[in-house]
């Protein structure tokens, strides 16, 4: 086993219940105020998901294609054994991480990873594979891929490949359009869809487009740009968030069959400048539920269940890249408004909640760090 001491012996974050002020540096003292503060616990090289095992432990992915198995007194494991290869650059690599809902009795975990294929061509897998937890040397065994983005295409961005199991047990991707848009609207690609399959990849029968065959039986909802967290609220309903072009990100209630209008439709515009009509110019797409402009760029989505923060139960967190946040957001049945954002100082690449409640985040690039928020006593 491998120990990784505490980098920072206890960095606090001073937050009010709108802003949080930096992170002081190691040394300095903060005296805490509402809502939570803030410890590093561990550091990684471009950490990208993380999720928690039964048994308190984590499961975290670095970009360039290792995975560990972390305790929340940060004591890395060795890199687990038998991941697939990722083909990393640009924003390729290894992707999210998720257990099977039965855990506990079949081991089995769920990757997506970014693949390579023929030539310079890329695109987003999903792997299946049961998870040995030897301390000495945690390893994978009969990974098998399920799932791929179709078809592969060049350009190393909009992979997405975020992963859910819904309260009944299926398995959804999210699946970024690769920054080719119309592949968004194309039925005949899964590229900018929200899929949802069995969970050893196979399609459901009474998927919105099943009758159709193909790849568009794989479709829960299409018109997607690069959405990068998927999360469903203690009512069964799935929420998602995709990054818009300049301008325009995304918060979605995503309803089965519905499109919601990418690249037709966005309350951005093309980087070039050229604009692209808004949402309320299309009656017949759906509409985010917010809209971001500047955007948040937002990474990483948890809807909060824990009693650590009561007040906070049944609320949105989302990770900020550029905005460098953590974003709270609140609904009022199927409708959601941002409450409060918390400045992090560093770009938030995902987030959880663990076990006792408390909330996990994971700073984005290198030397990213694994960081711990509890309630302020």
């Amino acid at each position: 086993m491998i120990r990784l001491f505490i980098l920072i012996p206890a960095i606090m974050l001073v937050a009010c219940q709108q802003h949080a002020a930096a992170v002081p540096q190691p040394g300095e003292a903060a005296e805490p105020r509402e809502p939570f503060v803030a410890k590093a616990v561990a550091r990684f090289d471009e950490p990208w998901a993380m999720t928690f095992l039964p048994d308190g432990r984590l499961l975290v992915t670095e970009k360039a294609g290792r995975l560990f198995v972390v305790t929340q007194d940060g004591d890395k494991s060795a890199p687990v054994a038998g991941v697939p290869v990722v083909a990393y650059g640009g924003q390729g690599g290894f992707g999210d991480v998720i257990i099977h809902p039965d855990f506990s009795e079949n081991g089995q975990v769920y990757l997506s990873y970014a693949e390579a294929g023929e030539g310079d061509k890329r695109g987003a897998a999903v792997a299946r594979a049961t998870l040995v937890l030897d301390d000495a040397a945690p390893r994978l065994e009969d990974l098998a891929v399920i799932w791929r983005q179709e078809p592969k295409v060049t350009g190393r961005g909009h992979y997405g490949h975020r992963l859910a199991f819904s309260p009944d047990g299926y398995l959804f991707i999210a699946s970024g359009d690769r920054q080719k848009f119309t592949p968004a609207q194309d039925m005949q690609q899964n590229l900018g869809k929200v899929l949802r399959l069995n969970d050893d990849g196979s399609v459901p029968q009474d998927n919105p487009f099943a009758e159709q065959g193909g790849i568009a039986a794989q479709v829960w909802t299409l018109g997607h740009r690069n959405p990068l967290g998927i999360a469903f609220d203690a009512d069964g309903r799935l929420w998602e968030h995709e990054m818009g072009p300049a301008g325009g990100d995304e918060f979605n209630l995503v309803v089965r069959g519905e499109n919601y209008g990418y690249p037709i439709v966005s309350d951005g515009d093309h980087y070039d400048g050229r604009s692209i009509p808004d949402h309320d110019t299309r009656p017949e797409f759906a509409k985010p539920k917010i809209v971001w402009t500047p955007v948040i760029a937002p990474a990483g989505l948890m809807i909060y269940q824990g009693d650590m923060f009561p007040l906070w139960q049944g609320d949105a967190f989302i990770g900020g890249l550029r905005s460098q946040a953590l974003v709270r957001i609140e609904f009022t049945g199927e409708e959601a408004r941002e409450a409060a954002r918390y400045d992090m100082s560093e770009r938030i690449r995902e987030i959880e909640e663990g076990p006792d409640g408390a909330i996990w985040l994971l700073e984005d690039g290198g030397g990213g760090k694994l960081l711990k928020l509890t309630a302020v006593e």
